[in-house]
């Protein structure tokens, strides 16, 4: 046996395997270009160009999307949920989010809400690069990055935020899933004691909406329902995203009020995202039909990657 600790033969497994699957990528097309590929630690990235659209992708999945004649248009769909925080904290000045990728939702809140500073924690220092140079991320005193592990850099800071976003995903041989330590009741205490007053926690998560055993997304919702008094859960149109809204509110918004709510909103910020109205559209009637069968998750007990095939099959 190897004198390396498990997480360093962990760490050694995905770095081989980011190597394998950087080595079989298909070569570009006329269609498709590789602008720029490399291999960290934590993944295989390849900045793909295809037409008008630049991809960023880690370990042959794509992160984000973005027009290169516009690089406020052509991301992913779940992306714009993010803005759904708005609905129950209008006065956001002040947002932390976890994962950068290629920067889509910091460009948007950066266009739209120049008023509100966003800080983001980004694990790779490469990504932060990538981003700068091909995904047309800018930092500036409103857009902030920490390269720190998320819950490392909660732990570390005392400030308070109107809103905490969640977008970071980890690989390894088997594929792509949610790193452990930031699903389980635990870290969502953490971040709970990390948010301000109206405070607002948004998790992005992929999986299928079905009932018939546990998945992860009963999984994080039932987790969050036992850290935040209530959550309500947004499903992507264009993809296998579903997007948890965790608030501090004590009661319950239902879909009228939260369309009230943006009547009010809209009057505030003027300049709010042109399809914000279209979004409230995919707020899911009720919790995932996964939800009793699934349970909550712990620093002891968070099998992640089951669930997450139990979502895929």
């Amino acid at each position: 046996m190897s004198g390396l600790s498990v997480q360093a033969r962990l760490a050694r497994a995905a770095w081989a395997a980011a190597w394998v699957l950087w080595a079989s990528a298909p070569p570009a097309t006329a269609q498709s270009q590789i602008v720029f590929q490399t291999v960290t630690p934590h993944h295989s990235i390849q900045v793909i160009d295809q037409g008008d659209l630049r991809i960023l992708s880690f370990d042959g999945a794509q992160q984000t999307r973005m027009s290169l004649r516009d690089p406020l248009t052509g991301h992913f769909q779940y992306t714009e949920l993010f803005h759904m925080a708005l609905l129950w904290h209008m006065d956001l000045t002040n947002v932390l989010m976890v994962g950068l990728g290629g920067g889509s939702v910091q460009r948007s809140f950066a266009h739209y809400y120049s008023n509100v500073t966003v800080e983001t924690v980004e694990i790779d220092p490469e990504v932060v690069r990538i981003a700068r140079e091909y995904f047309a991320f800018k930092e500036s005193p409103q857009q902030r990055v920490h390269v720190s592990d998320g819950r490392a850099f909660l732990l570390r800071t005392r400030r308070r935020f109107g809103a905490i976003f969640m977008d970071a995903y980890t690989e390894n041989r088997y594929g792509c899933f949610v790193p452990p330590h930031l699903v389980t009741k635990e870290f969502f205490e953490l971040a709970k004691s990390r948010l301000s007053t109206n405070g607002v926690l948004v998790y992005n998560v992929i999986g299928r909406l079905r009932g018939g055993g546990a998945d992860l997304v009963g999984a994080l919702y039932r987790t969050l329902q036992a850290v935040f008094p209530q959550v309500y859960a947004f499903k992507a149109r264009d993809s296998q995203n579903v997007v948890l809204v965790a608030t501090l509110w004590p009661h319950r918004f239902d879909f009228n009020v939260l369309q009230q709510r943006l009547h009010l909103l809209a009057k505030r910020r003027p300049a709010l995202l042109p399809t914000f109205r279209d979004r409230l559209y995919d707020l899911m009637p009720g919790p995932p039909p996964s939800l009793d069968l699934s349970p909550v998750l712990t620093d002891d007990f968070a099998p992640v990657e089951s669930l997450m095939d139990a979502d895929l099959r």
